[in-house]
């Protein structure tokens, strides 16, 4: 059994995929990449019985990249998944981890976007394709999709697939390969239809089972609310105003979500950055040490480019998309609540997305309570309250004699009448706090 000491170099990965490991914060195997990733290296196949959110991407990512001819323009690699979002993290994930690989180029192929998006994308060939079944298997009746080239196959999430229907689909695409590929295949658990996809195209598969290390996090308050009437960046400025924290960190699932939340929150006056991968190693370095000192509050975040970090500060995450399993959220919200620390924990659930949410109830043992969407009242409240103490530590830490100097040349009203003091002070503090109307909940986020 491989040791979780193990490093990836010891693996025998190559020097470009360590490279964009070390990009990404990996630093050792997890138990299931330390057991699969030498079977695969050796052209095995392999039958892993894990949970989403164990390290199976790069499990089953890394060997099978290491293996591939760049110089070959055509898919090598074909990867099965249940939803459109698993394939597009997936393909995600493979395109991070093959980064620093010249000539590699990776797609992903899902119901609800065109074909002439995909067309375009197939027509440049990539060597790696991800997709959903449906898809999949349009592409291949349409004479758009070539395996004739392929190397390894990767069934994700089996069981799901079997449960959402798509498992005919599978084996009819599975038929199609020829053969001389290897397969890997992974499931949470591994029912006879399962077990029969083994039995019919697998060769003697190497079996790897890991356990699932989900724990509960009664230090950290969890909520969730759901996502309707209102676009979730909307909804995200207001529970960010609603919420009292130091440093927080938004969890989505894609590199591009990454900069367009930030894109969002930067026009609502946040100091926010994006985290992803695409960025080198000494600028995501910059970043968390920014937010490490203050001088960055909010991080957006994937969940591969937030591997490893470690920052005290942060006492508010929020999962803006909902992961795909529990381990995942576990990991998620793990970010907060450090060094004996409260934290506080919010999720964004779509109607649609209401079994992954009742998955990660169920593996943690608890209920998370609904909240609603923070209102006018409640907004006005806090924004007054952050005002207010940003007043009081400008009372008690700043230099004012300057200000006092400029109050003597503020005119009385045009009727004559004396100024008092509490007059002026609410007439500046209406000012400061990003008052535009006699509504208290009008203003701006960064003004409070």
């Amino acid at each position: 059994m491989a040791e979780f000491e193990t490093t990836f170099a010891d693996l025998g990965l190559k020097a470009p995929i360590l490279e964009a490991l070390n990009d990404l914060g990996y630093e050792k195997p997890s138990p299931i990449q330390a057991e699969c990733i030498p079977h695969l290296l050796g052209g095995r196949d392999v039958l892993g019985m894990a949970q989403t959110g164990s390290g199976k991407t790069a499990a089953f990512s890394l060997p099978l990249l290491n293996n591939l001819d760049p110089e070959l323009k055509a898919p090598q690699i074909l990867v099965l998944a249940p939803t459109r979002e698993l394939a597009v993290q997936v393909a995600e994930a493979m395109t991070d981890f093959s980064k620093h690989m010249r000539g590699v180029n990776v797609v992903a192929l899902y119901g609800g976007q065109r074909y002439d998006v995909q067309l375009r994308a197939l027509r440049q060939g990539p060597q790696i394709v991800v997709g959903t079944p449906g898809r999949l298997l349009d592409h291949l009746k349409r004479g758009t999709l070539d395996l004739s080239k392929l190397s390894g196959l990767v069934l994700d999430e089996a069981d799901e697939m079997l449960r959402m229907g798509f498992i005919e689909d599978v084996e009819t695409i599975m038929a199609q390969i020829p053969e001389g590929h290897q397969t890997a295949l992974f499931s949470a658990t591994m029912p006879e239809a399962i077990r029969r996809i083994t039995r019919r195209f697998m060769k003697e598969p190497q079996e790897v089972r890991i356990q699932s290390s989900v724990t509960t996090r009664p230090d950290i308050s969890q909520s969730y609310w759901t996502a309707y009437g209102m676009r979730k960046n909307e909804a995200l400025v207001r529970f960010l105003e609603a919420e009292d924290f130091d440093a927080a960190i938004i969890f989505v699932r894609t590199k591009n979500a990454t900069l367009e939340v930030a894109e969002a929150l930067e026009r609502s006056g946040y100091n926010s950055a994006a985290l992803n991968g695409d960025m080198n190693q000494s600028l995501r370095e910059q970043t968390l040490e920014r937010l490490k000192d203050g001088r960055l509050d909010i991080l957006i975040a994937t969940d591969v480019a937030a591997r490893g970090l470690d920052v005290e500060r942060i006492s508010l995450v929020v999962n803006y998309d909902i992961p795909m399993d529990s381990e995942s959220y576990v990991h998620r919200i793990g970010r907060t609540g450090r060094a004996g620390r409260a934290g506080r924990a919010l999720l964004f659930v779509e109607n649609r997305e209401r079994r992954l949410l009742r998955n990660i109830e169920r593996t943690m043992k608890l209920t998370i309570p609904e909240v609603e969407l923070p209102n006018a009242e409640l907004l006005g409240k806090r924004r007054l309250e952050k005002f207010a103490a940003k007043v009081q530590q400008q009372l008690e830490s700043s230099d004012l004699d300057q200000y006092r100097a400029l109050l003597t040349n503020i005119k009385p009203s045009a009727e004559g009448e004396e100024l008092d003091i509490e007059t002026l002070a609410a007439a500046l503090a209406e000012n400061g706090s990003g008052r535009t109307s006699s509504d208290p909940a009008a203003g701006c986020a960064d003004a409070c």
